[in-house]
């Protein structure tokens, strides 16, 4: 079987290098927070190109910690995609802030300017664009907005982690990054991991405050905080595979390219990846007239394909109170009626990509 994702290829390749890091870990018994999370911060701060990095306990955390930051609270609004993982909207949530969801574009399946306009109300105080599947939305287009209407914009790179706009790498772009590392992604860590990326020192200083029970000094808490510190081991483990995230991406974007081109089958349709960005490839997501027939075609010839996000934003029944009905994200609705999402990894090899092709495009032709 050809798995969707197999992280034990990944593990296998640089067994030595995640035990010694861990080891140092236990040696030093730094486990929470501590020498190895805050190197990790550093490096990847540099990285990134941004004048800090704040590790945290998972992505959910930065997207909360993010609004925090930005004083999002009660009778706010924040415009989110309808068309991204449900935790983009948890972390307005969570402030008693209100989250707003926009349609996603009909060819890049991110957030769509036009309909950002249209849900800008006086209580918007702030728009959250994801880099969904490692494919950077439209920066530009949103900046303009948020410039124009005085919005606060935070970028959700939870799958695009090494992917660039205009040369700029996802996280440097807007007023705070929210970055997950949960395993999977396209840098990740052995468990649960996070960070918040901005250049703005006050942010930074502020995640900081907060992910560590609301002090600077221990046992004197200037606000209610969270326990919501990266761990040493998560950051040591971080650490190794920040050295290798470039050349993991280039090994995923050759397989997505080569995807991009050689599946034809008119059935499919695939995402589009505008010039001035460098996707990533996170997720290989397409869409076809019937993905659970799809997805058993597939399976009958060894490979594993799954779906992600067959319920867009909202019309889940936890936000059926703010009275989203069909109709309403027409797109995004479109995208998760018929999405499945094929085998994508740094270690899947040119043979079963092959394979992949190959089936995808004899699929439905008897």
């Amino acid at each position: 079987m050809i798995r969707r994702i197999d992280l034990s290829r990944n593990y296998n390749n640089h067994k030595e290098e995640y035990l010694k890091a861990i080891g140092e870990v236990c040696s030093e018994t730094a486990f929470s927070g501590g020498k190895y999370a805050d190197l990790f911060d550093r490096e990847f701060a540099d990285y990134l190109g941004v004048k800090g990095v704040s590790g945290v306990n998972n992505g959910t955390s930065a997207l909360h910690l993010a609004m925090l930051c930005l004083g999002i609270g009660k009778d706010d609004e924040v415009i989110v995609p309808a068309n991204t993982y449900i935790a983009t909207a948890w972390g307005v949530s969570y402030t008693g802030a209100r989250p707003v969801f926009a349609d996603c574009t009909g060819d890049t399946w991110e957030i769509d300017p036009a309909d950002i306009e249209k849900k800008i109300t006086s209580r918007t105080k702030a728009v959250i664009g994801v880099h969904l599947y490692g494919q950077p939305f439209d920066y530009d287009a949103v900046h303009e907005i948020t410039k124009k209407h005085g919005l606060f914009l935070v970028e959700d790179c939870a799958q695009s982690a090494g992917a660039e706009y205009n040369g700029k790498k996802t996280g440097s772009l807007c007023d705070i990054g929210c970055f997950s590392f949960y395993p999977g992604k396209n840098l990740y860590a052995f468990g649960e991991g996070g960070a918040v990326s901005s250049s703005n020192p006050d942010y930074i200083d502020m995640v900081n405050v907060y992910k560590n029970q609301g002090c600077r000094t221990r046992y004197y808490h200037e606000v209610i905080g969270y326990n919501m510190r990266l761990e040493g081991i998560q950051g040591a483990v971080l650490s190794v595979g920040l050295k290798y995230l470039d050349e993991w991406n280039r090994t995923r974007s050759e397989k997505g390219r080569r995807y991009d081109s050689e599946i034809i089958n008119p059935l499919i349709k695939k995402q589009t990846h505008p010039g001035n960005t460098k996707p990533v490839y996170h997720l290989y997501e397409i869409q076809v007239p019937d993905p659970e027939q799809f997805i058993e075609y597939m399976k009958g010839n060894g490979i594993e394909c799954q779906r992600h996000y067959p319920v867009p934003c909202h019309l889940q029944e936890a936000y059926k109170d703010l009275g989203y009905r069909p109709g309403d994200c027409p797109n995004a609705e479109e995208l998760a009626s018929h999405c499945v999402t094929l085998p994508m990894y740094p270690e899947l090899t040119d043979e079963e990509a092959d394979f992949v092709i190959e089936k995808c495009n004899a699929y439905g032709r008897g």
